[in-house]
């Protein structure tokens, strides 16, 4: 039997260390040191309650993927899962400076130092740990290491069956928390731990669905996690998380091409609002509301109101503070971009998304040599990142190298195809006056639009730069009665990009009228 020193709550179960109501350490019997039994610390004599707690710094942690043990390979998913349900957390706790997802998960497989890990990360801890299931059995072991001298703060290994997996995840974060004696408040603690399913079959695909679609991020990925996050809410029709997961990689595949907005827009407003009626305060949910504001609907002022709401729900959230930056951007607000940019980069320093981002915006503004910074992290992070030739690429043409820039697009291409390379190349040999490689990238994504869905916009570059002025007018009022997401840069690139004849060409014409209305020009 043990009890709350502060609730004078009692617990049964051996295995619980933190009061459920308050989050305060519980005192009783010791349990049993036996080796096949969860393990269990000495109690830390403290003179201050951890909750109300004054820190004299801003603690920091990253959470690192857990290694897999088991045999079966296809469990990852899990393991990353599991680790970044913990991450997810811990974020939401004021005083914790928490390493984002992708940067953390950028040493996955990687046999690197700790104090390396801290150093490249910002962090002065570092949560490892590992898992072993077999069928329905789960053995976690986790740790919280100090970065500065290698030694463990804490440690202890769980064993459960899959349905009891919630409870590990809270027992594990309340123990973070004790550890590092962050303040842990009543009405915080039961945000932390707040929990949006209890059924671990509707879990574990909602973890397969963000697997795909982050770790697998392709066309495919997103696609198998929109098949995966659509199987949790059929299972589970109140599952938030699920809805703001679908909403995001419907938006995702509507942006890249692979769906039309007719496909991908009514189910995705669907989603974001199943989602924040069941969580108006949703950070994922918020920001996809966002994205659809201002990739689609073109209402800039709800989109900046759900993108400020995401930050103010959690300022670590660096998906929500690089979309905002992209959106300042877009209304011509180039320092708050780039201060906002430069915030998800603090965030998140090993993105290559966020990276990306951020060389695009420079690029945008024209300064080419914080661009090329960009290009170069990312090509240091991962070599074949096909984006990172596609900017080298866009740096190169600003430059004057236009024989150069079509070498750096091709290279993108040839490591991972996308339409939106392909037609930036299209417009490059159309302007440079090589219509037959011009013609021939035309063709190919015209032959493509008879089997799938092709961005319009992208043959509004080709027959710009070919300087066909009816086809570039015809596929622009395509582009805009589809709502192309990627409209909302348009005046950026006919100001410095390939498509400078553009401005021409619609001058003193109702595409203009109606450009200018929407907000796309100025």
């Amino acid at each position: 039997m043990k009890r709350c020193p502060l609730c004078q709550h009692t617990y049964t179960d051996e295995t619980v260390k933190f009061c459920r109501q308050d989050g305060t350490p519980l005192i009783g019997d010791s349990i049993s040191s036996d080796t096949d039994s969860t393990l269990r610390l000495p109690t830390i004599h403290q003179t201050v309650d951890p909750r109300t707690q004054t820190l004299p710094f801003t603690s920091s942690i990253a959470v690192l993927p857990f290694v897999h043990m088991s045999a079966d390979s296809d469990n990852d998913y899990f393991c990353d899962g599991l680790a970044e349900e913990l991450l997810n957390a811990l974020t939401k706790i004021e005083d914790l400076k928490v390493a984002a997802r992708t940067s953390a998960f950028s040493f996955k497989g990687k046999n690197v130092d700790i104090s390396e890990i801290g150093s490249a990360l910002h962090v002065q801890t570092v949560l490892e740990g590992s898992v072993r299931k077999s069928g329905n059995k789960l053995r976690i072991t986790v740790q919280l290491v100090n970065v500065s001298d290698g030694y463990h703060l804490w440690s202890e290994r769980y064993e459960c069956e899959t349905n009891d997996i919630f409870d590990v995840q809270d027992e594990i974060t309340l123990a973070v928390v004790e550890a590092l004696k962050v303040k842990l408040l009543g009405e915080k603690k039961s945000e932390v731990l707040q929990r949006y399913t209890d059924n671990a079959e509707v879990y574990e695909l909602y973890l397969k669905g963000r697997y795909s679609y982050f770790h697998k991020y392709s066309p495919e990925g997103w696609l198998e996690g929109l098949e995966f996050f659509n199987q949790a809410i059929e299972k589970e029709p109140d599952y938030a998380l699920a809805y703001a997961g679908k909403a995001r990689a419907l938006g995702t595949c509507y942006h890249n091409g692979l769906f039309s907005s007719h496909e991908a827009i009514p189910p995705m407003k669907a989603a974001i609002s199943r989602a924040l009626e069941l969580d108006k305060n949703l950070v994922e949910a918020h920001t996809a509301k966002a994205t659809l504001h201002f990739y689609y609907e073109w209402d800039w002022a709800a989109a900046e109101r759900e993108f400020r709401k995401a930050i103010e729900l959690n300022p670590n959230n660096p998906d929500a503070r690089q979309g905002y930056a992209v959106f300042l951007f877009s209304r011509n607000r180039f320092d708050q971009a780039i201060s906002e940019i430069q915030k998800a980069l603090e965030l998140d320093p090993l993105s290559l998304q966020v990276r990306l981002n951020a060389g695009f915006l420079y690029w945008f503004g024209n300064r080419l040599d914080e661009a090329m910074v960009q290009v170069n992290k990312m090509i240091e992070l991962e070599p074949k990142f096909f984006a990172a030739y596609w900017l080298l690429g866009a740096i190169y043409w600003l430059q004057g190298r236009h024989e150069e820039a079509p070498e750096c697009y091709q290279k993108s291409l040839d490591l991972n195809f996308s339409q939106h390379v392909l037609g930036g190349l299209g417009s490059i040999y159309g302007t440079l006056g090589k219509r037959d490689e011009a013609l021939r990238i035309l063709n190919q994504l015209l032959e493509m639009k008879k089997q799938q869905n092709v961005n319009a916009f992208h043959l509004v570059r080709v027959y710009g730069g070919l300087g066909d002025i009816d086809k570039t007018v015809e596929w622009l009022e395509r582009a805009l009665e589809e709502r192309n997401s990627l409209l909302v840069f348009l005046e950026r690139e006919i100001e410095i990009g390939t498509m400078r004849p553009l401005r021409e060409m619609i001058k003193d014409t109702r595409l203009e009228g109606l450009l200018r209305r929407e907000g796309l020009i100025s």
